[in-house]
């Protein structure tokens, strides 16, 4: 069994009861968590077969999924799902993956395949990245990043096989409570965007971090603050605080991992 939690912020009924239908139609999620950053509540998520709970406030994507995270862990209930609202997938895989992390006991968080709606492969398994390719090459054309920007993104694996990865998405995290226990939640010092980055790179250094191509999910992905002026200054502040926790050029573990990463492939 597990939990899952789903962080909203100002989101509607619609938006939410159709992943809530597949996240309960899989018959594993035993208390699934919609955690409300709104500015004010919504009765209309009663109607939900969920725990609802309202934060009062914005306190951000990491710090609202500890919330239902610290449960499971108090709870002892072996996994916890962190999903994004604009998931959608088949019921069926979460069976799937809970049998595969079951006979994989090293395994402390895993990401399926993940697709665009048109079909498209969504590049989430990536490095740990360097302060180039999460701030500078914003501000840069793509053309003179496209090689650099392909290696981070681990093109070459293919896609096609399981794998160790160091970072995987926020989007869809499949995690074993007990390598929460260990290395910790997510830090809430990150308001959103890094949270993911550290908390894989934090399990990564006690499990396996790993990429699932044997089911995929549909994320239906805004990037946000692609989009946004005010989201792009969020996402550049807490890049800021990510690299002045773990270092900005001078990274051991980081160079490190990254290239136990590419000797799966020789």
């Amino acid at each position: 069994m597990l939990n899952a939690s789903i962080v909203l912020y100002n989101h509607s009924f619609s938006e939410i009861s159709s992943l809530v239908e597949i996240l309960r139609k899989s018959g594993l999620v035993s208390i699934l968590f919609l955690i409300d950053n709104s500015p004010t509540p919504s009765s209309e998520f009663d109607k939900l077969d969920v725990t609802y709970i309202f934060t009062g406030k914005n306190i951000g994507y990491g710090a609202a999924h500890n919330i239902a995270i610290r449960k499971s862990i108090e709870q002892n209930t072996p996994y916890h799902l962190v999903v994004n609202p604009d998931i959608s997938f088949k019921p069926e895989i979460l069976m799937e993956i809970e049998q595969f992390m079951n006979n994989n006991s090293t395994i402390g968080h895993l990401m399926p395949k993940v697709y665009y709606p048109n079909g498209e492969i969504q590049y989430l398994c990536k490095l740990i990245p360097t302060p180039f390719d999460l701030i500078f090459r914003r501000f840069l054309p793509k053309s003179w990043t496209k090689n650099r920007t392909e290696r981070f993104e681990m093109r070459d694996s293919g896609y096609d096989k399981i794998m160790d990865v160091p970072y995987l998405s926020g989007c869809f995290m499949f995690l074993r409570t007990e390598a929460l226990k260990e290395v910790g939640m997510f830090d809430e010092r990150f308001f959103m965007y890094p949270e993911d980055i550290d908390l894989t790179r934090r399990i990564h250094r006690n499990c396996r971090t790993v990429f699932y191509p044997e089911v995929s999910i549909i994320h239906h992905h805004a990037q946000s603050s692609y989009l946004n002026f005010k989201m792009l200054l969020i996402h550049t502040w807490n890049m800021i605080k990510y690299f002045n926790k773990w270092g900005w050029f001078f990274d051991k573990e980081r160079r490190d991992v990254n290239e136990k990463t590419f000797k799966q492939f020789d």
